[in-house]
């Protein structure tokens, strides 16, 4: 027979979306550090091909 859950207090869920929204926040700015440092071209850990390699193929 089905039985109910118990509820979840909220500090457990107020804790679960705390976690979750740091986790999301630390991502973003990794996010937008890579896009700085390659629209700036001082990217080390990012590959992209340049616009040099267009002119070989000519």
């Amino acid at each position: 027979m089905a039985v109910p859950k118990k509820k979840t207090s909220k500090s457990k869920r107020d804790s679960r979306r705390a976690t979750w929204n740091r986790k999301a926040a630390i991502q973003a700015q990794r996010a937008l550090s890579l896009g700085k440092s390659v629209l700036t071209n001082q990217s080390n850990s990012f590959e992209y091909p340049s616009d040099d390699d267009d002119d070989d193929d000519e």
